[in-house]
């Protein structure tokens, strides 16, 4: 009887010219039970690589030969099965940034914290690819990011790009229209990454009160304020190990940008009425549909936390920007309604697909879903015409006099004054200058309400009241 196979140690290759650094970093993943090689130089470590494969690299910046950051690229370029993590000097963030943009899965500072390492170390290992398998079972699994659904150039892309992001540690700014599929991209990026396994914590930056933020994000604990009746957990300690997701990040005040901005460099939160900070383990992910770039540029946007957070950006394209994937979304879309109530999926007769092919879906693919939701539930059995889609119309302007109309067209509606007239045709003469200021504003802003409402010198919510009154949503 043959003696059982015994699995080899994961081999880590360690780049540091220390050599007190190198026997701590050899001693502490020994004890993990991984097989450490070392290098003191550029040229050593190229030479190691092309001996043998290893699960991850740990470089230190700063080597007598070269950077690190030369070594980041090397590896990313040829060895891409490799993990690699770059060793930086305390509060060096520049460089832990410019490390995450050169493709390094993660970063650690010295003095190296030995538990921070093992749990960069952790995530690393599973990052190596599966054995290989006689069955065919691995390769047929579906992965996370099918469910991004289009074959049009700009949704290969963006999946091709987003599987690179994945296996890194790296903040990711997720930019793109509302209804675009931002939190689905981060919930797929989290799905395919090292850290599946950990929580996926979502949390909308514009839902939350400025007064109580502090203690949504960090925790509290009993007694630090009025109302603290027991202490709480924030959601960095909820998104432990796994991926903390902020939504709509452009909505924080300024003050809790710059607590976010420290707890992401530092690792760390403290609770609010605690004495000492908490390490926690998180990934961050953000998106917004306003311009961000824009934002610091005002001054409403710290550029310090922009350049952290940016470190890798992905666009998701808007629904009017991939039209050739409407077949396959709608296509999909019915048969969840059809297979969520039990009913058999809908025919989408000729009439309303060519309906949907020319409305603009200022929406995106959150419009596309509420629109054929109604449309399932209006349908008779024979299936979904134009008529059950109920598009919205831009509905035609109400005749003026001659002389109102001029005035439309060039008058700046800040100047109205309406003591200027006491006609019967004020109101529509008021209402269709209305209509042409936001149609031109919503024009020039591709449809985006918020850009259109801030343009127009209005609130959001003042912007959906006049769209609703003057039937142009």
């Amino acid at each position: 009887m043959s003696a059982p196979t015994r699995t080899s140690p994961a081999a880590v290759l360690l780049v540091d010219d220390e050599p007190d650094i190198r026997e701590l970093l050899v001693l502490t993943l020994g004890r993990m039970g991984l097989r450490c090689e070392t290098a003191a130089s550029l040229a050593d470590a190229r030479a190691q690589l092309k001996r043998q494969s290893f699960a991850l690299c740990l470089t230190d910046m700063r080597l007598p030969d070269g950077s690190g950051i030369e070594l980041v690229h090397e590896i990313t370029q040829h060895y891409p099965a490799t993990p690699v993590a770059m060793i930086t000097a305390y509060g060096n963030q520049e460089a832990a940034v410019e490390a995450l943009k050169a493709g390094a899965f993660d970063f650690v500072s010295k003095p190296v914290d030995l538990t921070v390492l093992r749990g960069l170390i952790q995530h690393a290992l599973k990052l190596a690819p599966p054995p290989a398998s006689g069955t065919g079972q691995a390769a047929a699994a579906p992965s996370a990011a099918s469910r991004l659904l289009g074959r049009s150039p700009a949704m290969e892309a963006l999946r091709t790009t987003l599987a690179k992001v994945a296996r890194s540690q790296a903040p990711v700014y997720i930019s793109g229209e509302s209804g675009s599929g931002k939190e689905l991209v981060a919930r797929t990026i989290h799905a395919e990454s090292a850290r599946a396994s950990g929580p996926f914590v979502p949390v909308n930056c514009g839902a939350i009160p400025a007064e109580l933020m502090e203690s949504e994000f960090f925790g509290h604990k009993k007694g630090s304020f009025t109302g603290a009746h027991a202490d709480k957990t924030g959601l960095f300690q909820a998104a432990q190990g796994g991926t903390l997701f902020l939504d709509e990040i452009a909505e924080l005040p300024l003050p809790m940008q710059v607590k976010l901005l420290r707890a992401i460099q530092e690792k760390s939160v403290r609770p609010v009425g605690a004495h000492t900070e908490v390490p926690v383990d998180v990934r961050i992910l953000s998106a917004t549909h306003k311009n961000l770039a824009a934002l610091v540029e005002e001054g409403k946007f710290r550029h310090d936390l922009y350049y952290r957070i940016n470190v890798i950006e992905l666009r998701v394209p808007p629904l009017r920007e991939r039209r050739e994937d409407l077949p396959l979304l709608i296509d999909a879309i019915l048969t969840r309604l059809a297979g969520a109530q039990g009913r058999p999926r809908p025919m989408l007769h000729a009439d309303a697909m060519e309906a949907l092919a020319r409305y603009p879906f200022p929406g995106n693919v959150r419009e596309l879903e509420n629109i054929l939701e109604r449309a399932f539930a209006l349908a008779d059995d024979d299936g979904i015409r134009a008529a059950d889609l109920r598009l919205p119309e831009p509905r035609p302007a109400a005749p003026l006099p001659p002389q109102a109309a001029v005035a439309a067209a060039t008058l700046d509606p800040s100047q109205i004054d309406p003591r200027q007239s006491a006609s019967s045709a004020l109101p529509s003469f008021i209402e269709e200058i209305e209509r042409k200021a936001i149609e031109q504003a919503l024009i020039d802003n591709r449809y985006n309400k918020t850009k259109a409402a801030a343009q127009l010198g209005i609130t959001f919510r003042a912007l959906r009241y006049k769209l609703k009154k003057l039937g142009i949503d």
